[in-house]
């Protein structure tokens, strides 16, 4: 019998397959003991301040898109009162761009994907995917979400985030510096991160911008153990 409560809340930019891609850890919440509510396309939910004080997990994946005041505030309350608050790439490192509370919330934000040199480019999606690393720092040797994970590679978008030192990162990810770039140094951004609010939990995994990024065991490890991290 269910003993905790999730609530998925997915939309947003349709090309971060907010529905497939939150589909792929609901069994795993119902496995471990959580009742699932998903909203489809809307933040409403979280102006309902009743109900939030009884969830227990937030799994967000909402690109872009906008959240009135009364729901942002629900939102950071409910954090902030213990319940978790989870996501993968642009699904919480890019939601609500014009809210600097959220921001204030999750610690990071989603500035660029540079993508492949110009030379190189096709025109497609696949010109925003390079091959990259993610590096676990000495942190997350012991910490529950990545314990026992060494470095991986990616191919796909390499998130460039800009982050406050209130993060707790255990895992980041350098760009290079490639000719034609404006910068002059290779640049590591934060690629996993925690964030404690009040008496909540966030976790922050930036891989996963479609699903078969989250189906490599490094990232579905680090989003299914992060989700059970930050509950309550």
């Amino acid at each position: 019998m269910a003993d905790r409560s999730a609530l998925v809340v997915r939309g947003g930019w349709e090309g971060h397959h907010p529905v497939e891609a939150t589909d792929l850890f609901i069994p795993h919440l119902e496995a471990n003991g959580f009742s699932v509510r998903v909203v489809e396309d809307s933040t409403a939910v979280y102006a309902e301040a009743d109900y939030m004080a009884g969830v227990d997990l937030v799994l967000q994946c909402m690109t872009m898109t906008s959240i009135e005041s009364r729901e942002l505030e629900g939102l950071r309350s409910a954090v902030a009162a213990g319940t978790g608050l989870a996501g993968w790439h642009g699904g919480i490192a890019d939601s609500y761009r014009a809210s600097s509370d959220y921001l204030h919330l999750v610690g990071g934000q989603f500035a660029c994907h540079p993508g492949k040199p110009e030379a190189e480019r096709e025109g497609g999606p696949a010109d925003d995917y390079v091959p990259y690393r993610v590096e676990m720092l000495p942190a997350a040797a012991d910490h529950p979400v990545t314990a026992g994970l060494g470095g991986f590679d990616l191919v796909t978008e390499q998130y460039w985030v800009l982050t406050d030192d209130y993060v707790d990162v255990l895992a980041t990810t350098t760009q290079a510096v490639r000719p034609g770039d404006p910068w002059h140094r290779p640049v590591t951004s934060p690629a996993v991160w925690t964030r404690r609010w009040g008496e909540g939990r966030v976790l922050v995994c930036t891989p996963g911008h479609d699903p078969d990024v989250l189906r490599t065991p490094q990232v579905r490890t680090i989003v299914e153990r992060g989700l059970l991290w930050a509950a309550r």
